[in-house]
Parts: structure tokens; sequence; C-alpha cells
């Protein structure tokens, strides 16, 4: 802390650590690559579990992901240069809104389920195709030439 009160008290500008912002995008660079190799080996090879290897993949891709933006909040956000109490103070609501929007989208997809399930006319609804009407000549306007 005492070398950034002497860097602005001499008039010179703070440098930035390039070290590390080049072991962060090596490491984000790293983890992208480990994603596409996923992703693509995904695709082209023929699992006989094909449903359970997806499911296992994206629970990587999540654990993955949140790597990535953890290096970031704390490299390029300085996070993970501050104190452990603002960290909580900003990770907490975070990982509370987080939850409340996984928390918001079981719950819709629970609703639309037992909607499907216990109302018979929403069933027979959302079968039904919508007819389409012929357009119909549009009116002229009032001042417009023929």
């Amino acid at each position: 802390m005492d070398n950034v009160h002497t860097v602005i008290a001499h008039g010179e500008e703070p440098a930035f650590d390039k070290k590390a912002i080049w072991r962060t995008f090596r490491v984000l660079l790293l983890i992208t690559i480990i994603e596409l190799i996923l992703a693509i080996g995904y695709y082209e090879i023929d699992f006989q579990n094909k449903h359970f290897v997806k499911h296992v993949l994206n629970g990587i891709f999540v654990i993955l992901t949140l790597t990535k933006a953890f290096y970031i909040i704390a490299e390029f956000m300085h996070l993970g240069h501050e104190i452990k109490n603002l960290i909580l103070t900003l990770g907490i609501p975070v990982f509370l809104f987080v939850w409340f929007i996984i928390a918001f989208l079981w719950d819709g997809t629970s609703y639309k389920n037992l909607r499907n399930t216990y109302d018979p006319y929403q069933v027979e609804q959302s079968k039904k195709k919508v007819e389409q009407k012929e357009k119909e000549p549009e009116a002229k306007k009032p001042g417009m030439a023929e």
C-alpha cells in the first residue's frame, strides 16, 4: 500500500502488473481450448450412452465457466486483491441472485408440467392449430393519390 502512495506522491502513474494479466490470459485461453476440445469431441465421438455424457459435459462446462468468471472478476475487476469482507459483501448477493434465477426457472417448469398434466383443456388448446386468415385488401387512406 505504501508503494501506491509513494507513486502517487511523486506524480508517476502506477504500473500495471503485466505478468498477472498475461497469466490470466493464458489461464482463460487454456480453459477455453479445453471447452472447445470437449465440445468437438462430444460431436465427433459416437458414445453408447450419449445422454449421460451430455449431462457430465454440461457439468464440466459449468465448472469451467465459473472458473473463467472467477479469474475475470479477480484480475480485471480487481476483486482478488481486496479484503475478505468486501469480497463477501459482493459475493453473497451474487450467489443469492443466481440461486433466485434457478429457483424461478425450476418453479416455472414445474408449474408448466403440472398445468399440462392436470388441465385437459390446456393440453387440447396447445395441440390445436391456429387458422390463418386471408389478407384483406388495405383500405385507401384519405388524401392519397391513386
